[in-house]
C-alpha cells in the first residue's frame, strides 16, 4: 500500500506539474478575467453575467495577445508582448512552486532558490510558447539573405 500511495503522489505531482506548464501561456487572460469579473460582480452584474464579462475579457486578452503576437513585424512590440505574457506566468510559477516544495523542503532558503527557479522554468516556457506563434511568414525572407550565384569572369570572354 505504500508503494502505491508513493507511485499515485508522484503521478499526481508530475500531472499538477505538467498542468502549471501547459497553462502558462494563460496567466494573464486568467488574471484579467478574474479581475474584470470580480468588477463587473462589484459594480451590481450579477454572478451569471460577472461570470460571462469574465470570460470575454480573459478570451479577448488572448486573443488580442495572440493576434497581435503573430501578425506584428516589430521585434520590439513582439518582445513587448511576450514579455506581458511571461511576467503573470513566472509569478504564478513562483508561488505553485514554493507552494509544492512546502511539502518536501524544511528550509526556507532551498523553498526559495527552487520558486525562482520554478518561476524562470515556467516564464520562459510562456515566453517559447508565445513566440511559436511569431514564426516568419513565407512573404518574409527569415533573415537570410539571398546570394544567387553569379557566372564567374574568366579573363577571356569569348563570343561567337
Amino acid at each position: 500500500m505504500l508503494a502505491l500511495g508513493l507511485a499515485l503522489n508522484t503521478l499526481g505531482i508530475g500531472l499538477f506539474c505538467w498542468l502549471i506548464f501547459a497553462l502558462a501561456v494563460y496567466a494573464l487572460p486568467f488574471f484579467v478575467a478574474v479581475t474584470v469579473g470580480m468588477l463587473a460582480f462589484r459594480d451590481g452584474a450579477g454572478v451569471f453575467g460577472a461570470l460571462l464579462i469574465g470570460i470575454a475579457s480573459g478570451a479577448l486578452t488572448l486573443a488580442a495577445g495572440q493576434l497581435t503576437l503573430a501578425v506584428s513585424q516589430s521585434l520590439t512590440l513582439r518582445v513587448a508582448i511576450a514579455t506581458v505574457f511571461a511576467v503573470p506566468a513566472a509569478i504564478a510559477g513562483y508561488h505553485v512552486v514554493f507552494a509544492l516544495s512546502q511539502i518536501g523542503v524544511p528550509s526556507l532558503a532551498w523553498r526559495e532558490a527552487f520558486a525562482c527557479i520554478g518561476a524562470l522554468c515556467i516564464g520562459g516556457t510562456a515566453w517559447a510558447r508565445l513566440t511559436v506563434l511569431a514564426r516568419t511568414r513565407p512573404s518574409d525572407s527569415a533573415g537570410v539573405v539571398e546570394n544567387t550565384p553569379r557566372p564567374v569572369l574568366t579573363g577571356a570572354t569569348h563570343e561567337r
